[in-house]
């Protein structure tokens, strides 16, 4: 009779599940190494200058000022990263924004016409003008470094014939309301505005159900997901943040309508750009557009719609930042172009294009936000504030690269 011995167990070759959970964590945030790292710093810089500031950068009323500010170069910087995930550019949009705002003006100030009215045309001009932009790269095939670059010039001198050299005001005051206005008190009478407080839990109770099903999925495929303690502080996480913002927005007038339409476009643009067939072909144009033509992708069309999206959103740039200015100026938009591809790349963006995400276009947009609010409470002078923008940026795009070389290694 033999009897067999079951070897002893190699513990050092079988990963204990601290070790897996490490593992699992590290691989998550190697991941999205760009994404949480623009989150972490902005944070950072929310709590440097909410103590260099003694409490006032996170105030209800400078916290609704900050979104009202900040409303017209998210939109653009949202638009802006499709662009360069698609490996374009585009130079007119401060420009854009400028005529735009001054042929909404024409059209309320000298001829009177309804708000609602004039801003649907508005739109439609932005699109005309994206068109326009995107025929000459798509279908003729000038690169739109130049094109862009003519259209800035152009849109300018039009702004100045447009106007005559001189501002237009006042406008209707619920074309003024896209900027200024908030969503209206309903319901008895709190120490909150209670439909915020309604939006804010709602928007929690949808994030963590996205979660839950994109878990739910990734467990479905048999594909790694993060160990259910961190996927539930994770969740806590996102759920007190969502919370304490609605409160503090709640404490004061509520949601500005300027951060409803940002976040129609945020949810829109971000499920077409991870989920619709037009997204994914925009991040194979932008990853390899030769291997893209092979697989079928319709290059021309996608960057002829690439570049109309982009006509829109700065039409709806100009729009409010006109709405906030009430008026249309012939110096509108002067730099919005830098700052919306600033929030690009602080945003994560690639300048080889294919990497980025609608949602890195706000965060990179809220960096510098923050960073422009909180020196001005601090009293730093412009000219320091360019500066340290430009070395923000220059860390960003410097850390990016820094990554790709630590990932090819």
């Amino acid at each position: 009779m033999t009897t067999t011995t079951t070897p002893p167990s190699d513990k050092s070759s079988t990963p204990s599940a601290k070790e897996s959970t490490g593992a699992l964590l590290l691989q998550s945030v190697r991941s999205n190494m760009r994404q949480y790292g623009m989150l972490v710093a902005l944070a950072f810089i929310v709590i440097l200058f909410q103590i260099w500031t003694d409490g006032t950068l996170l105030l209800p009323n400078n916290v609704s000022n900050l979104i009202q500010q900040n409303g017209y170069i998210l939109i653009l910087a949202i638009g802006m990263m499709i662009v360069i995930i698609a490996g374009h550019i585009d130079l007119s949009v401060g420009s854009l924004v400028a005529f735009v705002g001054a042929m909404s003006a024409v059209m309320m100030v000298k001829h009177d016409m309804p708000w609602v009215l004039a801003l649907v045309l508005s739109l439609l001009i932005g699109a005309v003008a994206g068109a326009w932009q995107g025929f000459f790269i798509a279908y003729v095939g000038i690169p739109s470094f130049i094109v862009t670059l003519a259209g800035m010039l152009l849109f300018r001198g039009l702004t100045q014939i447009v106007l005559e050299g001189q501002s237009l005001s006042p406008f209707p005051e619920g074309f003024q309301n896209i900027a200024k206005g908030f969503i209206p008190e309903m319901g008895p009478y709190t120490q909150y505005h209670n439909p915020t407080l309604v939006l804010g839990f709602v928007t929690v109770a949808f994030l963590v159900f996205r979660e839950w099903r994109s878990r739910k999925q990734q467990l479905a495929y048999d594909l790694d997901v993060m160990p259910t303690g961190l996927w539930a502080a994770k969740l806590v996480a996102i759920s007190a943040a969502v919370i304490a913002f609605t409160l503090t927005l709640a404490s004061f007038h509520g949601v500005p309508v300027v951060l409803l339409i940002m976040c129609g476009l945020l949810i829109a643009l971000g499920y077409v750009m991870r989920n619709a067939v037009v997204g994914r072909h925009i991040y194979a144009l932008g990853g390899n557009k030769a291997a893209a033509k092979l697989s079928g992708v319709k290059d021309k069309r996608v960057t002829f719609l690439i570049f109309v999206n982009m006509g829109v959103l700065a039409a709806l740039a100009g729009c409010v930042y006109a709405a906030r200015l009430n008026a249309g100026t012939p110096q509108a938009g002067l730099n919005f172009e830098l700052e919306a591809i600033a929030a690009s790349f602080i945003g994560g963006a690639s300048m080889s294009g294919g990497v980025g995400t609608v949602m890195g276009a706000v965060i990179g947009g809220l960096v510098l936000g923050v960073l422009n609010n909180g020196m001005s409470l601090v009293n730093i002078g412009t000219d320091y504030q360019q500066v340290i923008k430009g070395l923000v940026l220059l860390a960003a795009v410097g850390f990016d690269v820094w990554n790709k070389r630590k990932v090819g290694r």
